[in-house]
């Protein structure tokens, strides 16, 4: 793909005035180019590069100043760079920092694990105009508190710089698709992602209620019968174009639906594979299922180090449910 050439400045504007809020970004990334390209990419916004170096400088970062945004890149996180991730997650929750990691599949679990308190951003393997988009979203995401002590002209030159860079990226993908001689998946808007938890009177299938569930309760499905449709979804992709029934929502489901039948744990890994759809959009319907209540990010008792990803009580009744209302169409089910 040829190299794009980015420009965020507003029309009139060179860069460096066009952006007078003073936001502060970090960045760390222990391949050159790429620490080089995320620092022209934030100086052409605007931004101001305050803490920036390589992975190591991180077993610093509780005596760096952070700023309004972070941006990290691990693909291959050690035990050192893991803790000195968990201390960044840390601090950034306690700062309102919006933090942005990319890494790799090898390391995605145990980057996952680590990144529990700050609500980052997660990318894998990511391009440039995925950078873009989650540059976008992170000044999207800055605090409330942060943009009321900005000038009012300031919060408007926000909300322009984020809709310019959205801008950017959505072009940036459909020059990629193009390239690929239309070969390649452009992600949809944000709103794709907004998922409903069930009703609040759900009651969860958890054996340890000391009698009080309900007696009409149903059971989960036959783990069987789920890796049945399971299989029966992603045989679709042999003969079709597999974007076109891209629903990674209900791939996900169905997926934790039969480990907990199995009483089997799942990595973020393994979901985001069971998801059908790149590892960066499955961990964007991920988060917004857990924050709907979906599901639940459970830690390894025995290794903090490790995090899983389970149904919450709630969807485990809602699912059993749900195959008990379709019965035996559910065999046909795909």
């Amino acid at each position: 793909m040829a190299q794009a050439n980015f420009s965020y400045g507003l029309e009139g504007d060179s860069p460096a005035n066009s952006l007078r809020m003073g936001l502060v970004v970090s960045i760390f990334a222990e391949r050159p180019h790429l620490l080089a390209q995320l620092k022209e990419d934030c100086q052409a916004a605007g931004l101001t590069i305050g803490s920036c170096g390589k992975i190591a400088a991180l077993l610093e970062a509780d005596a760096l100043p952070l700023g309004d945004l972070v941006l990290v890149d691990c693909p291959e996180a050690d035990v050192a760079g893991l803790a000195a991730l968990a201390r960044l997650d840390m601090r950034a929750a306690h700062s309102g920092a919006q933090l942005v990691v990319s890494t790799s599949v090898a390391s995605l679990d145990d980057v996952f694990a680590c990144l529990d308190q700050s609500n980052p951003q997660i990318l894998v393997d990511p391009g440039r105009s995925e950078r873009v988009v989650a540059l976008g979203q992170a000044l999207a995401n800055l605090p409330r508190l942060r943009l009321r002590e900005l000038a009012e002209d300031d919060r408007l030159m926000l909300l322009r710089l984020t809709e310019q860079v959205g801008g950017i990226a959505r072009r940036l993908e459909r020059m990629k698709a193009e390239l690929a001689d239309r070969g390649g998946t452009i992600s949809g808007d944000e709103s794709v992602f907004r998922v409903e938890s069930p009703p609040s009177g759900y009651r969860g299938d958890n054996d340890d209620n000391g009698g009080q569930q309900r007696a009409s309760r149903p059971s989960l499905p036959d783990p069987r019968l789920v890796r049945r449709i399971i299989r029966q979804r992603h045989l679709r992709g042999k003969f079709f174009d597999s974007s076109l029934f891209a629903d990674p929502a209900w791939d996900i489901l169905l997926d934790l639906t039969a480990a907990r039948a199995e009483h089997v744990r799942v990595s973020v890994t393994s979901l985001c594979i069971a998801s059908g759809v790149p590892p960066t959009t499955a961990l964007r319907w991920i988060g917004q299922m857990v924050d709907a209540g979906l599901l639940e990010r459970v830690e390894d008792e025995e290794d903090r180090r490790r995090a899983y990803i389970a149904l919450s009580d709630k969807t485990a009744e809602a699912i059993a449910r749900y195959f008990a209302e379709i019965g035996d169409q559910a065999k046909w089910s795909s």
